[in-house]
């Protein structure tokens, strides 16, 4: 795995760049539909790779482990063949997760001891179980086992955590390297810088990872309820430390207008389930302006979504249709409107890279981010 830095923008900090695999390359800035239970959830793997085009995509430790259990994973051959993709996987360590459990946790040096959302039995999660769980599902980007806290949160909680994390990275080291790699092939091992939204303790955290000579740099702790404001702030420092030539990972993020302001910062790559999670809800991304398809005002529309400015989808569908398909709580209707969302995200980040190529990135950024806002 090697990046390799194309091109920058005049006004901003954001790049282009190229993600050299063994499954191919990956043009950057990229976004990663989420497949947390190793399913982007109502969409079939076909679809992804063939009309949604998505070069990798995000599975999650936690969920994996609990259900079906790394042996089912382990005896197909790894993740890749479970699910029957052939293309990038990156597995999230289960940190968020944790994070989401506040009431069925506890933390400790040893690692978090947690009781499951599913039947309520109790697990260990180790940074050195964290790498061997990883490795055993077999995705080719994984994740250091961190410590994600809360929005809001005092300084000396925050300080105790990064620093916590910080221990956690160097024992997940050690066992990565240390371990051989399963399925012939090799994992890549990303740590996550964290800090709240605490300067100091940022540049601290940034400064520390960047010492471990990684393949890439995962961002955590941030969308976790902080203003964008401030999450644009902490990007922006965060990657002014990282190194320049090594892809950078910002976790969780975000809407449209998140992955432009972050993309302006830095940022490489982005995974979140806003665009499938809010499509089967009904709001629809697209150049003109959010929609709310369950609006009756779409009733008698029989224009078609498209996906970018100038192409319909590929499901040539008009938006009473899909309303209808939602009224009647038709499960087609969360399918299209969550494949159109991916589609959208894909040409919203194809087209930035081609104003980031030609030097346009900033002030275009500027004028389409007054549209994506707005509500039709």
């Amino acid at each position: 795995m090697e990046f390799k830095l194309i091109k920058k923008d005049f006004r901003s900090n954001a790049r282009a760049g190229v993600l050299k695999t063994s499954a191919g390359e990956i043009k950057t800035p990229i976004f990663m539909p989420v497949g947390t239970q190793a399913s982007v959830k109502g969409i079939d793997q076909r679809i992804l790779e063939k009309q949604i085009n998505s070069k990798i995509i995000l599975s999650n430790t936690y969920h994996l482990y609990l259900r079906p259990g790394t042996k089912v994973i382990k005896n197909a051959g790894g993740i890749h063949k479970f699910m029957n993709w052939k293309r990038l996987v990156l597995t999230d360590s289960g940190g968020y997760q944790v994070y989401s459990l506040s009431n069925k946790r506890k933390i400790s040096e040893k690692g978090v001891l947690f009781q499951s959302h599913i039947d309520g039995t109790k697990h260990l999660l180790t940074p050195e179980s964290v790498i061997e769980i990883q490795r055993e599902i077999g995705a080719d980007i994984i994740m250091a086992f961190d410590e994600c806290p809360p929005y809001p949160c005092s300084f000396e909680y925050v300080k105790n955590s990064m620093k916590l994390t910080h221990r956690w990275l160097d024992r997940c080291v050690v066992k990565h390297d240390n371990s051989p790699f399963l399925y012939d092939k090799k994992q890549y091992l990303f740590p996550i810088v964290q800090g709240g939204i605490y300067n100091d303790l940022r540049k601290e955290s940034a400064e520390f990872v960047s010492r471990r000579y990684a393949k890439g740099y995962a961002i955590g702790g941030l969308s976790v309820g902080e203003p964008d404001e401030e999450m644009y702030k902490v990007s922006d420092l965060v990657c002014s430390i990282l190194p320049a030539d090594k892809p950078r990972y910002l976790m969780g993020v975000g809407t449209p207008v998140n992955l432009l302001e972050n993309i302006s910062n830095g940022v490489d790559m982005f995974d979140c389930v806003i665009p499938t999670r809010n499509g089967r809800n009904g709001m629809l991304f697209t150049f003109d302006g959010i929609i709310n398809i369950k609006n009756r005002k779409w009733e008698s529309d029989y224009t078609k979504i498209k996906t970018n400015n100038d192409k319909d989808s590929d499901y040539q569908y008009s938006k009473a249709y899909i309303r209808h398909l939602f009224m009647v709580n038709e499960i087609l209707g969360k399918q299209v409107a969550a494949i159109h969302n991916l589609n959208f995200y894909n040409s919203l980040l194809k087209i930035a890279r081609e104003k980031i190529m030609i030097g346009e990135f900033a002030s275009w950024k500027n004028k389409i981010i007054k549209i994506l806002n707005t509500r039709l």
